[in-house]
């Protein structure tokens, strides 16, 4: 029987960008009143800021008129002990498509990385047409872990 033991290490920056950049699909938690939530979104990242999207008046746009903070995660698993996750702490802001310049500014970015994912963002034959809403988050610290067998 294999007893190699499994090691844990900590992701340097590089590598913590890298599973960033590969997925699309994350998970953002935040506290609202006496309730954790935890919401799989799909994202695209910068070395900045994380982009998303939601439904108007869901939970994330109703915590994100104003900063608000969460952590947001994303796992590469390859099996149970060979796997790579990134924490990011940061506060989360709803982007108005008419706010003020900057929120503008900041929306126009967001639709142009989103489409990168999915052409069809805002447009017809979008998948999700539902999700109208544009919000980021921005990376204020990041944590990352790995597991393998060595």
């Amino acid at each position: 029987m294999n007893s190699t033991r499994v090691k844990f290490r900590e992701l340097n920056s590089h590598e913590i960008n890298a599973v960033l950049s590969r997925n699309h699909i994350g998970r953002i938690a935040f506290s609202q009143g006496n309730r954790t939530e935890i919401i799989p979104v799909n994202y695209v990242f910068t070395p900045e800021w994380i982009y998303g999207r939601t439904t108007p008046g869901g939970l994330i746009e109703q915590i994100g008129e104003t900063w608000w903070p969460v952590a947001f995660e994303v796992d590469e698993v390859r099996d149970l002990f060979n796997w790579e996750s990134v924490v990011i702490h940061g506060g989360l802001y709803v982007v108005p498509e008419n706010g003020s310049n900057w929120q503008r500014e900041a929306w126009r970015e967001g639709l142009d990385l989103l489409r990168q994912l999915v052409p069809e963002t805002f447009e017809e034959g979008d998948p999700v047409p539902g999700r109208q809403t544009i919000f980021r988050i921005a990376i204020q610290e990041t944590v990352g872990k790995a597991a393998c067998r060595g």
